[in-house]
């Protein structure tokens, strides 16, 4: 296993992914896997101990109730603009994220907030922000669509335009020998962007350690991906890069096709793609209720049938690595900390006016910063927020 660490949310960093002398680790199978020009597939079964259980559950459980409360605020109108909600895909970002190093970086779709829990970002700080709070993490700026963290780089607003940023990502990566991966997710809609294929075919010019993982949660807005894709199978996209197909509702095929990439990528190889078949239960974004071109019935079905939450605990139940008395207390943490991080962001302040200004540039060159009132230009600060490159 590679020596992988997850950080605890808001907080420090926990080493739960560096080898250990665990008691005892269960062995559990993955779903199966479809592969594009490689002569093996990943393992199809993945090892996991009750320590490194417990805390992947906690983690989705956090995103899933999270992401309830979102939609809970956002129909008060406490959320305005977009919000695009993660709830359906829990086990892509957690799956991936319990095989990445501190060393690897990730930049993502505006469907990120799940990603912003498992990189680091707290609860509180991704609430705060989707409400316009001045504690958020973009000090309420990004809203739910630019969210940054350690190593991780959005949160991007433009579908596709942050794959070749991945890409320079990865070639930073590459020039620097820094022994890291850039993993770039992005979803079906975005597949057929022109730009993606630019930057495949730089990314395997130059073989860069670029993991493109493509979020496929069949609908492209309100477009079944089989309706706008002549080719759907998003893993044989890249011609002359290898691909895998996951189950990407499934942690533990997520995790192992993460680490058969990744073994590939950091033995020189370059780029490889991971389409994850996934599914969300919100629409494209609050604003679409997302039954109008799926019915209640197919929801319902997915929920009931594939839930990956539930397939989790169903795994590692019957491995007996877990019970449910143990499920129930992480339950009871998580719910306990969502309540009080959404308390705690309700009675904090807006951002000032003047600050909206602030962090537009880390070396600003321009002066005052105009605004609507021409005749008076606020004065520009650099925050801890932005990158000082003095």
């Amino acid at each position: 296993m590679y020596p992988c660490r997850i950080l605890t949310r808001g907080t420090q960093f926990i080493n739960i992914f560096q080898k250990k002398n665990y008691s005892s680790e269960a062995e559990i199978k993955t779903s199966p896997y479809k592969v594009h020009k490689l002569p093996s597939e990943p393992s199809q079964t993945s090892k996991i101990a009750k320590e490194e259980a417990l805390q992947m559950y906690e983690y989705m459980v956090a995103i899933r109730r999270m992401e309830n409360l979102l939609a809970q605020l956002y129909t008060k109108k406490l959320i305005r603009g977009f919000c695009h909600l993660y709830d359906g895909q829990e086990a892509v970002c957690v799956g991936i994220k319990s095989m990445m190093s501190d060393k690897d970086d990730i930049i993502s779709s505006y469907r990120a907030h799940g990603w912003n829990l498992v990189m680091g970002n707290s609860m509180h700080g991704v609430i705060a922000e989707l409400i316009g709070k001045a504690t958020g993490v973009s000090q309420g700026k990004g809203g739910s669509m630019h969210t940054y963290g350690k190593n991780f780089y959005g949160g991007n607003g433009i579908v596709g335009a942050h794959v070749p940023l991945g890409t320079g990502m990865a070639l930073q990566h590459k020039y620097n020998n820094t022994g890291g991966i850039s993993v770039i997710c992005f979803g079906d809609g975005a597949a057929n962007q022109g730009q993606v294929f630019e930057a495949y075919n730089m990314a395997k010019l130059w073989n860069l350690p670029a993991y493109y993982v493509v979020e496929n949660n069949l609908y492209g807005m309100g477009t079944s991906s089989k309706r706008s894709s002549a080719n759907p199978d998003y893993y044989t996209r890249g011609d002359y890069i290898p691909g895998v197909q996951a189950d990407g509702m499934d942690f533990f095929s997520i995790r192992e096709a993460t680490r058969f990439c990744k073994e590939y990528i950091l033995s020189g190889k370059g780029p490889i793609i991971l389409e994850a078949v996934t599914y969300r239960y919100h629409g494209h974004s609050m604003s679409d209720p997302g039954t109008s071109y799926r019915s209640r019935d197919e929801i319902k079905q997915k929920r009931e049938s594939s839930d990956p939450i539930m397939q989790f605990k169903k795994k590692v139940t019957a491995a007996n690595v877990c019970n449910e008395e143990e499920f129930n207390n992480v339950d009871a943490k998580v719910k306990k900390e969502l309540k009080e991080a959404a308390d705690r962001a309700s009675k904090e302040p807006f951002l000032d006016a003047p600050a909206l200004v602030y962090d537009i540039y880390a070396i600003n060159l321009e002066g005052k910063i105009r605004t609507v009132h021409y005749d008076k230009p606020l004065e520009h600060k650099v925050t801890g927020l932005a990158v000082n490159l003095k």
